[in-house]
Formats: C-alpha cells, sequence, structure tokens
C-alpha cells in the first residue's frame, strides 16, 4: 500500500471568515509546464480567487501562480483562467447549487499529492456582517476561556 503524501501550497484562510462552506470537493487542474513547475515552487496565492460555471465546465479566476524565473519563453499568464476537472454529476449538482441565492465557488486549498496539483473547491454562502462578528466572539471567549484553562 501507498501513502499519500499531501504538501499544502496555499491556502485561502479569507474564504473562512467570510463564507460558510456548505459543501467541498477536491478537483484537478489543467496547468501548463511552467505553472506546475511554479506550484512546486510554492510560488501560487488563491486569494480573491473564484470560480465559475462556463458551457459545463468549470474555471477557476484570478489565482495566481508566478511565472517561473528559469523559463526562457513561452512562460504563462499568472491570473489566466484555468480549467478544473470534475465528474459530471459534480458539475451538475454544483451548477443546481450556484443558481440558489447567494450560493457561489471559491477554492479554499492547493496542494501537492505525489507530485498532482488539487483544490479543494468549497460550494460557500456568504456570511453577513453580524455573522462575522459572531464567529469573533465565540473565537475570542474559546480563546480566553483556553487561557484560564492552562493558566491554573
Amino acid at each position: 500500500m501507498s501513502e499519500t503524501h499531501k504538501k499544502i501550497i496555499a491556502e485561502n484562510r479569507k474564504a473562512r471568515h467570510d463564507y460558510f462552506i456548505v459543501d467541498q470537493f477536491e478537483v484537478g487542474m489543467v496547468l501548463k509546464g511552467t505553472e506546475m513547475k511554479s506550484i512546486r515552487l510554492g510560488r501560487a496565492n488563491l486569494k480573491d480567487s473564484y470560480a465559475r460555471i462556463k458551457k459545463g465546465e468549470v474555471f477557476v479566476y484570478q489565482m495566481h501562480i508566478s511565472e517561473y524565473p528559469f523559463a526562457y519563453h513561452d512562460n504563462h499568464d499568472p491570473l489566466r483562467p484555468r480549467k478544473l476537472l470534475l465528474h459530471n454529476y459534480e458539475i451538475k449538482k454544483l451548477c443546481g447549487s450556484v443558481n440558489e441565492k447567494g450560493m457561489s465557488m471559491v477554492p479554499t486549498h492547493l496542494y501537492l499529492i505525489n507530485g498532482k496539483a488539487k483544490m479543494t473547491l468549497a460550494l460557500v454562502k456568504g456570511k453577513r456582517k453580524y455573522d462575522k462578528r459572531a464567529a469573533i466572539k465565540k473565537r475570542d471567549q474559546k480563546r480566553d476561556f483556553d487561557r484560564e484553562k492552562n493558566g491554573s
């Protein structure tokens, strides 16, 4: 049996703060060679990225993968839309859910498993301002409780 080695390259922490995560999917991506080399160097960023369904295919936008520094020519565009690889039933499920009010798709993690780049795509619903304040208050209360517990 082979063990899978998972190396996290990028994480979208703001997504957990701004959205309620309803469902998550592990997806592959269609990448160029220089993009893959940059990802292996850890030069990717998921901040402000999102996914859309276009003509029955899912694409991720605003995902920044830096240019590969050792490529002489034919380097990639850092912000180009990238196609995501999902099963048809997953795309249909996402399409039905995204058409609901307030639902969207956001990548939360980018990682390597056994040399292959994968992404966690989350189906999310936007938080309102009071939801964010409640989450911050709950986190602060937990932190204070843990301090008191460990301090005494």
